[in-house]
């Protein structure tokens, strides 16, 4: 089956792009938006809309294909593409990639993802946001040209086994991170709260204390509210590299500090995100490292997760080579192509780095189901509810496709079990 026309609509995506080094330089919220002038290329203001634009694929028998064009929070930082809005992406969509996709058949999905993520404009790879979101719609459009889910074109292209149990679901807070903690207790989501610990004198504390209290609260929190004793969620802290901020990205003291934190998470487990930003995609492997190394020297458990610098599939391998992480973070817009999800996920398989197949809150909801499917075939070991910060929203997007996908799975597995009428 083949493509006959392509459209695109601007869209809004769920959350704001943020000026990361606007916003840890120190710039101040005033009300919702922040006061002060932008520090990264392409911003107008530090906090701004976030847009999407959706790819709409018209198949030969009238059908529809979509998937949504997002870029992550926070856009232009840590070696990441730059701001992508509707009004500078569109014209060139419409110019270059639209006679490109009509006639192309989509009888199956990763090669003609493969060649629209390599794809070349003067010399250049199209924004990984565009990339995202044609893959979704090329995924989409397999799907209903060969009558399948597209966990199930995964599977199926990818050779991978069936697994039908839950999804390790990890919410994200925003900014309401005592109210929103409460929310994900009562849904009982398997790790929590992300924080958004991105700035040093209101968040983190110009020593640390600040956080401190923080996850000494988060522990009570769950201790207190859980009407199940036995649930136990893993404690993950986003820092944006405030840690290594505030103690010169030296690992001992940082390595000090992160025990400190973990005495005040027990019983639960404690993950930190982005400890510290290096500066460079090298630097930051180095330094992780050296951070990992002291905190195995003081017999800690606090596992450190990989977040900046880390934005592409080969990023991703190279970080999971150097055992520089305990946990690596998928991004999925920042890897263009949803092939690139699949296949960083898979390449954590079988090695000591767990797979969180993560993303943005300033997604879609049609990326965010999108993605459901990819953890649904890969199972990673976290995945984010997403799209918005404040998430109940992104729980019933992400909670009900991965309830939807595995009872039509159960539905069919079922179905294939049953004898036949003939055999009977």
């Amino acid at each position: 089956m083949k493509i006959t026309s392509v459209v695109y609509a601007p869209g809004h995506s769920a959350y704001y792009f943020d000026d990361q080094a606007a916003i840890k330089s120190g710039s101040t919220q005033n009300g919702f938006v922040y006061r002060g002038d932008p520090l990264t290329e392409g911003f107008q203001a530090i906090r701004q809309r976030g847009e999407s634009i959706s790819v709409m694929l018209e198949l030969e028998n009238g059908q529809w294909a979509q998937g949504d064009c997002a870029a992550v929070q926070y856009s232009g930082a840590g070696g990441r593409d730059p701001l992508f809005t509707a009004n500078r992406f569109i014209p060139e969509m419409e110019r270059i990639l639209a006679p490109q996709l009509i006639g192309q058949d989509v009888s199956e999905f990763r090669g003609r993802a493969m060649t629209f993520d390599a794809l070349e404009i003067d010399g250049n790879r199209l924004h990984t946001a565009i990339r995202y979101g044609v893959s979704q719609a090329l995924l989409d459009a397999t799907a209903i040209a060969t009558n399948r889910q597209k966990c199930d074109v995964i599977r199926d292209e990818w050779s991978l086994a069936t697994d039908n149990t839950d999804l390790p679901l990890f919410g994200q807070s925003g900014d309401d991170r005592h109210i929103n903690v409460d929310k994900m207790i009562l849904r009982e989501v398997s790790a929590l709260p992300h924080g958004l610990i991105n700035n040093i004198p209101g968040k983190l504390g110009e020593t640390g204390g600040k956080l401190v209290e923080y996850v000494s609260w988060l522990s009570q929190r769950i201790e207190t509210l859980r009407y199940n004793p036995n649930y136990a969620p893993k404690l993950h802290v986003d820092v944006y590299g405030t840690i290594g901020a505030i103690f010169d990205n030296d690992p001992a003291r940082m390595a000090d500090y992160l025990c400190r934190l973990e005495r005040r998470a027990f019983p639960f487990q404690l993950y930190i995100e982005g400890p510290c930003d290096a500066g460079s995609k090298q630097a930051q492997i180095d330094l992780l490292k050296a951070l990992r190394q002291e905190l195995s020297r003081k017999d800690s458990l606090v596992r450190i997760v990989a977040d900046e610098w880390c934005n592409t599939l080969d990023d991703v391998r190279d970080f999971v080579d150097a055992r520089c992480c305990d946990m690596v973070q998928i991004k999925t817009p920042d890897l263009g192509s949803l092939h690139n999800t699949i296949d960083a996920v898979l390449c954590c398989k079988g090695t000591e780095v767990e797979a969180y197949q993560g993303g943005s809150c300033n997604e879609t909801d049609l990326s965010a189901r999108a993605c459901v499917h990819a953890a649904f075939a890969t199972r990673p070991d976290r995945v984010l509810v997403k799209p918005g910060m404040g998430f109940d929203e992104g729980m019933c997007i992400v909670a009900n496709e991965a309830s939807r996908i595995q009872i039509i799975s159960n539905a069919k597995e079922a179905r294939h079990d049953q004898p036949s009428l003939q055999a009977l």
